[in-house]
């Protein structure tokens, strides 16, 4: 089977959920025997220019849809089965284009956005099958007045291979942020709870891509904790290591987060999650069973979760149990295998 997987961002980036999940489905793809040719800019035009997005006039908008168009009909020779992943910025004419079968996985707003963006709403998404990782991201998409009539909700998660569980230290306040440097992530806020924690450290651990790290530097320092925060990359490959060197894992995000792997990861180390269970994490996350759960933006509530659990071994075990069961049931090779599964599927009933 060929397959032509296309997206608005290298799935080798490896820069967020969205690409690792792409990348992990193109190489189980690859590993089921199949062949898959991956699309994304700059090869396939898009509106996207110097770090924005284009606002194109009409005219230009034609230009880049034709552009489009051409390179997408160049690569479809011999396709099979297209496989759409995240498409917010590209033209989205050429999905109803496409006349081979198509199933898109839709792990973001794309569809809410991408239609405004490209400057075309009311484009039509009906001929593939969507699979939304999140309820809350199918009824966002669905409530932007898209005709879907084949969707499914399709959960990622964890290789446990990847993150394999490691034991729990004595507690010494060490805390972690793992994932992108971004206002919505709610790092600030992690920062302005850690003033009120005295003795405790926190590290923030991910890719700076829109220099928010000097404001957070200027912030810990504002606050007079620029020693405890520690700010590091680590590796893809190595992130398993990071999340069992913390006592407990910040999401403190605060914005509707379209599901959330970082919690589940850390669940599978086997390591407390504090987090605000805001957008697709709410499906999962239950306060007091698997995470503690906070109203997003509140540093005192953030403050005194790590407090509870800085003082109580018992919730801590509780925790860290209740997470391990919550990580064991989504599966990352799961995940993998039953879009691999959908996408054999429409090219059997072609």
């Amino acid at each position: 089977m060929k397959v032509l997987a296309v997206g608005n961002r290298d799935p080798a980036s490896g820069a967020g959920g969205y690409e690792r999940i792409f990348a992990g489905t193109v190489a189980a793809l690859r590993r089921a025997g199949h062949q898959v040719d991956v699309l994304t800019p700059p090869q396939l035009p898009w509106f996207w220019r110097e770090g924005g997005w284009m606002s194109p006039n009409p005219l230009r908008r034609r230009r880049v849809e034709r552009a489009a168009a051409a390179v997408l009909a160049e690569r479809l020779d011999g396709v099979h089965v297209v496989s759409w992943w995240g498409l917010g910025g590209l033209p989205l004419g050429m999905v109803d284009a496409v006349e081979v079968p198509s199933v898109g996985v839709v792990a973001d707003g794309w569809m809410v956005y991408g239609p405004h963006v490209c400057g075309r709403p009311g484009v039509r998404l009906d001929r593939p099958r969507w699979l939304f990782i999140a309820e809350m991201v199918r009824e966002r998409s669905l409530a932007e007045g898209h005709d879907l009539p084949d969707t499914a909700v399709l959960h990622p998660g964890v290789d446990p291979a990847r993150f394999p569980p490691a034991a729990m230290p004595p507690w010494a306040g060490r805390l972690a942020y793992i994932g992108r440097l971004e206002p919505r992530k709610g790092i600030a806020v992690a920062i302005e709870a850690l003033a009120t924690l005295p003795g405790a450290t926190l590290t923030v651990d991910g890719p700076d891509e829109g220099g928010h790290r000097a404001e957070l530097e200027a912030l810990a320092s504002g606050l007079g904790v620029a020693e405890r925060v520690r700010f590091t990359r680590t590796p893809a490959g190595d992130v398993a290591g990071a999340y069992a060197g913390a006592d407990a894992i910040l999401f403190p995000v605060t914005w509707p987060e379209p599901w959330g792997l970082v919690p589940l990861e850390a669940m599978s180390v086997g390591r407390p999650v504090v987090a605000t269970g805001t957008g697709g994490s709410a499906e999962y996350l239950r306060d007091g069973e698997n995470a503690l759960v906070v109203a997003p933006g509140d540093a005192a509530a953030l403050a005194a979760a790590v407090r509870r659990l800085a003082g109580d071994a018992a919730l801590r075990e509780r925790i860290v149990a209740g997470g391990r069961a919550t990580a064991a049931r989504f599966s990352q090779p799961a995940f993998e295998a039953a879009v691999v599964a959908e996408l054999e599927a429409r090219v059997s009933r072609r």
